[in-house]
């Protein structure tokens, strides 16, 4: 049996991270992900608001580096869950238990969304200071030799 999905969307609230009793880190927050095809009706694309759980390091690190409106990427699987309201009547519910989270947009792409701002202490991924932009220069490739011209395509 397979269960796998991978959605791409954007936060609809910032990450909310709680612990259990013993200690262990889960985050929940929700997705906002269009749908590939038009409404024949309005012409316009429907959303859909999906329902992600992370545990563990990735909820760790989507509280730590997402907030609303940031794009994700999700990989896990589909979750089906039933539970009891205060009203004792029966009710399911899906969710997304996500195993891998990436980011869907660069940071200049989410602050133009109105929702992602780095916090000054934080060390982008590549490990350099808050607005040092690497420069490259011509030294930095290599010229190829054209040995016979075949491309391998």
């Amino acid at each position: 049996m397979l269960n796998h999905i991978v959605l791409m969307g954007r936060l609809t609230r910032d990450p909310e991270l709680r612990r259990t009793q013993s200690g262990i880190a889960v985050v929940s927050f929700s997705l906002a992900v269009d749908r590939d095809f038009a409404s024949r009706d309005s012409g316009e694309k429907q959303t859909d608001f999906i329902d992600i759980v992370a545990w563990r390091n990735t909820a760790e690190f989507v509280a730590k580096y997402f907030s609303k409106g940031r794009m994700a990427v999700v990989s896990g699987r589909l979750q089906i869950r039933d539970w009891t309201d205060r009203e004792g009547g029966k009710r399911r519910s899906a969710e997304v238990v996500a195993d891998n989270v990436y980011f869907g947009d660069s940071k200049r792409d989410g602050d133009s969304a109105g929702g992602y701002q780095r916090p000054y202490s934080e060390q982008p991924a590549g490990g350099y200071s808050q607005g040092y932009t690497p420069t490259v220069t011509s030294s930095d490739f290599a010229e190829l030799s054209d040995d016979d011209g075949d491309l391998p395509f």
